[in-house]
């Protein structure tokens, strides 16, 4: 079997660089063996602010001019709805965080999503006796949902399997390089907090960051937008809440935890004052790196082998812009924006 490269892992990053070689006539296999879930679990929300400083998101309008055509098409490929937009309204601490909302709310990158208004609280069901800042022109993908009809789209045109990869049977030749019975041009491995086991990339900065969300059922909640306060509050509808996130740089498994359950409802509990039944718990590993940038570009020595990776909390808004980077890089030359580029750990 020939094909132009192999992808190694399908969360948003490999996603994103199968629809790049789809798009350009590329052939491509990949191997998926489920063991990353952070795409699966994620909130998948995009928004250009931090809401914790009032900041704004690296590179975060320039991403979102490329990932809501790519999600759109997405969309439009598969005749589903992934991109659901939703308010975020950031609940006020005290009235300096409302005069810090005021105060960026004229920055260029920003203007166009910070409403420069205090929203007051009108909702007995949440605590914001300060009132709220709102954003616009915010929302979520529904990430699961795009990779599971993802997937069924390359097992119709044979194009997954779904096996480990192991980095042992890699055979080099002058220009191709064997892997079992496939012969390709190039290899991206796009697996998640796994590039740890990679030995062709594993002395990259990757961190494994364990975030856990549980979803709750709040009959008498009743808000359309999402809650940004200890916690985030994600409306899912029929009286669903995603709840979330926990960061914990220490618990390296998969599973979700009591430690986590415990947390999320803790701060919940500061946020809503309404009863709430816990539905369910995931948990995933999100592959960061300490400069919080991605990590995007070609082994060093062996020019066949690159890496998409590192998209941490971000993915869905980075995922689509680091994968066209890569495709540039591999097949027209074309230099990395250097906060991507996996040389900034070379020198």
């Amino acid at each position: 079997m020939k094909v132009d490269y192999i992808i190694v892992g399908l969360g948003l990053a490999g996603l994103a660089f199968a629809e790049q070689l789809r798009e350009h006539g590329k052939t491509f296999v990949v191997f998926e063996d489920n063991s990353q879930t952070s795409s699966n679990v994620a909130g998948g929300m995009y928004n250009p602010v931090i809401l914790k400083r009032f900041t704004p998101v690296w590179n975060a309008v320039s991403q979102l001019d490329i990932a809501m055509p790519f999600y759109k098409k997405l969309e439009e490929k598969f005749n589903s709805q992934y991109d659901y937009p939703v308010a975020i309204q950031r609940s006020f601490k005290s009235i300096e965080e409302q005069n810090n909302w005021f105060a960026t709310c004229d920055h260029p990158a920003l203007s166009e999503f910070m409403i420069p208004k205090v929203f007051p609280n009108d909702n007995e069901a949440v605590n914001a006796p300060f009132g709220f800042g709102k954003l616009q022109h915010t929302g979520r993908v529904y990430t699961k949902k795009l990779l599971n009809d993802y997937k069924s789209y390359l097992k119709e045109s044979d194009s997954i399997r779904e096996e480990s990869f192991d980095y042992e049977k890699l055979v080099f030749t002058d220009e191709k390089v064997k892997y079992n019975d496939i012969i390709a041009s190039k290899v991206v491995f796009c697996e998640g907090f796994g590039l740890k086991q990679n030995p062709f990339f594993n002395y990259l900065p990757m961190q494994e960051a364990k975030g856990e969300l549980i979803t709750i059922k709040a009959l008498d909640l009743n808000i359309d937008y999402l809650l940004k306060s200890a916690v985030f509050v994600l409306p899912l509808g029929d009286d669903l809440y995603k709840v979330g996130a926990t960061f914990n740089w220490k618990d390296k498994t998969l599973e979700p935890s009591e430690e986590g359950r415990k947390e999320l409802v803790e701060k919940l509990e500061t946020v809503i004052n309404v009863p709430f039944e816990i539905i369910d718990q995931t948990a995933g590993i999100r592959p960061t790196v300490k400069d919080r940038r991605p990590l995007v570009g070609m082994h060093p020595q062996y020019k066949a082998l690159a890496v998409l990776n590192g998209l941490g909390t971000r993915g869905v808004m980075i995922a689509p812009t680091a994968a066209k980077m890569l495709f540039e890089l591999l097949e027209e030359n074309k230099e990395i924006d250097q906060e991507y580029s996996i040389e900034r750990f070379e020198k």
